[in-house]
């Protein structure tokens, strides 16, 4: 793992590694429809935890979620063999050039932290959500993800970490963060 960024008075992390071995309160998984385990970030997580992860989200699809979980809704498990104690599951938008799903990841967020809060939870960590295969465009991603912390963060108690797994994509995030006027802390 890399030297942490910083931003907005410590209350947002931006570290390059593996979300599976950090310990939080809670960390977020990009997690598909099925909430069964799949590719990416999704599949580590599921490996990572353990077969009571994935008997816990049978769970939730039996109990509240049957028709399995929207883009832009959050599950609570707890993390079973993870170092975090509870996992988020999150489903984030496929990338449709015509269709703006720009809300909908911006729920991902949203809806994460508000069930962090609700929880009494303190730190959460996101991997960086629909950018892979679900093809949302890093940039446009990022801005999202920035735009969510600076309006929720000011207003919570939650340190939050955005975790990529790879140095190009931290770095690109401290760009698009650029950009947009916000200074890393010094």
């Amino acid at each position: 793992m890399t030297t942490a960024m910083t931003w907005m008075s410590g209350k947002l992390r931006v570290i390059q590694g593996d979300i599976t071995t950090l310990e939080m309160d809670a960390i977020v998984n990009a997690a598909n429809h099925s909430l069964m385990g799949g590719g990416g970030v999704d599949g580590a997580i599921h490996r990572a935890a353990g077969a009571e992860l994935k008997t816990a989200c049978q769970a939730l699809r039996r109990e509240q979620w049957p028709d399995g979980l929207p883009d832009g809704e959050v599950a609570l498990t707890p993390g079973f063999n993870l170092p975090a104690r509870h996992v988020i599951h999150t489903v984030g938008p496929v990338y449709a050039k015509t269709i703006d799903k720009s809300e909908l990841l911006a729920n991902c967020y949203r809806k994460s932290l508000a069930l962090a809060e609700q929880q009494g939870l303190h730190t959460i960590a996101f991997p960086a959500i629909s950018t892979g295969v679900y093809g949302y465009p890093f940039d446009q991603a990022c801005d999202i993800v920035i735009r969510v912390m600076a309006e929720k963060l000011p207003h919570s108690a939650l340190t939050v970490t955005l975790c990529f797994f790879s140095q190009k994509d931290m770095e690109a995030f401290r760009h698009v963060a650029s950009r947009l006027g916000y200074q890393r802390d010094r």
